[in-house]
């Protein structure tokens, strides 16, 4: 998507050069509002970081939100306002919800495992890609309803989804387990 936004913003740059006799000042400042105008709309379609973003837009966004349960491993509930667009993951982390999260949502762990209550609402998520069945295989308590929370988005249709964490997670690289004859090494010492 980047080499996207890139090509686009250079197609617009080539559209805006000046023109023979052109002032190439007045054509630069053309050129790049050309620029940053093609990339915003860009930007608006896929979703990418907007820095003109208008407190309109700002307001909206804050409204949209939806109900989330996470259920702990000691059977407490927490209820959360999740942001539309945002993770399962990093809505656990700024509610200070225990869910590790160690790869940082790269798909390299299963650490923000979590289990969807309601099959119901199991059955909303897209299917899950390959590199997260093949992480999911690695997660500790594995149920039919498990996903991982980096890749459980907040959607309206997910309003009043119910996630439980597991009593465990396995993080390889903290636990020193032996992956195909390499061993990780112990970031403590």
């Amino acid at each position: 998507m980047l080499a996207r936004v890139s090509r686009l913003g250079l197609r617009a740059l080539c559209r805006a050069s000046p023109s023979p006799g052109q002032n190439p000042l007045t054509s630069r400042r053309h050129g790049a509002e050309a620029v940053i105008s093609r990339v915003n709309h860009v930007g608006n379609t896929f979703f990418c970081s907007n820095t003109n973003a208008t407190s309109n837009d700002k307001s909206s966004e804050s409204e949209a939100k939806i109900s989330v349960t996470f259920i702990d491993k000691d059977g407490e509930e927490k209820l959360v306002k999740v942001p539309i667009g945002m993770s399962m993951l990093e809505a656990a982390h700024e509610n200070d919800i225990e869910l590790e999260g160690a790869c940082e949502g790269s798909l390299a762990c299963s650490t923000c495992h979590v289990i969807v209550t309601d099959v119901d609402y199991y059955n909303k998520l897209e299917d899950p890609v390959d590199e997260e069945n093949d992480m999911l295989d690695l997660a500790f308590g594995l149920t039919e309803t498990s996903r991982l929370g980096c890749q459980v988005i907040a959607s309206p249709e997910l309003d009043g989804i119910r996630l439980a964490l597991p009593s465990a997670t396995r993080n390889f690289a903290v636990d020193g387990i032996q992956l195909s004859g390499f061993t990780m090494a112990d970031p403590t010492s």
